[in-house]
């Protein structure tokens, strides 16, 4: 019953469309299914490494990471700018094959480094655990390995259900990816800022 309700969290924590929603939609319609899932699949990774600090409860690595916050805001929130900007000015290339050529592994790298960014997120999934029921002072290594999985594999199928999602709808945008190109990266400035702010 706790895997479920981790796989609830994992997924529902993850479906919001914020930054990283907005990339991984942009990445799909531009390169594909796969480039989205990844895009989305940087963020699992980040946030099962604060689920694993928060029920397991590795207080120094959590201390060290809270006491740095500021930094590492004003390091992702910048690093938001960049991706928005980045992603306005991207010019469409004149062969769809050219697409191709992106890397993959910085499109997981990039939102990984975005949502590693904001440490805060351990102190979130201590409070969904403890709603969940989970006490990292009495629970054992299996329950806490229980929650992270559920958490994993909720977080990661919500990414590959919107990956695919809108690949099938990418015929019919594709000739109006130069405006979508432009909305999300506004939208992804504009999410900078305010963090910025």
């Amino acid at each position: 019953m706790l895997f479920v309700k981790s796989y609830l969290l994992g997924f529902s924590v993850s479906a919001p469309v914020g930054p990283i929603g907005l990339l991984c939609i942009h990445r799909t319609l531009a390169l594909g299914r796969s480039a989205g899932f990844l895009t989305g699949f940087g963020a699992v990774a980040a946030n099962v490494i604060y689920a694993s600090i928060a029920a397991f409860g590795f207080s120094v690595i959590s201390a060290l990471l809270l006491n740095q916050e500021e930094w590492l805001k004003i390091i992702g929130s910048f690093f938001l700018l960049y991706i928005g900007i980045k992603t306005f000015l991207k010019k469409l290339p004149e062969n769809a094959a050219h697409l191709k050529g992106d890397s993959r592994w910085s499109m997981f790298g990039s939102t990984f480094l975005l949502m590693i960014t904001n440490p805060i997120t351990i102190l979130n999934f201590v409070a969904m655990f403890t709603g969940l029921g989970f006490d990292k002072t009495s629970g054992t290594t299996f329950t806490a390995i229980e929650l992270i999985s559920g958490v994993f594999l909720g977080a990661t199928s919500w990414w590959f259900i919107l990956a695919v999602g809108i690949s099938v709808f990418r015929k019919k945008i594709t000739p109006y990816l130069g405006w979508v190109n432009k909305l999300a990266g506004a939208t992804i400035i504009l999410l900078g800022v305010f963090a910025v702010w």
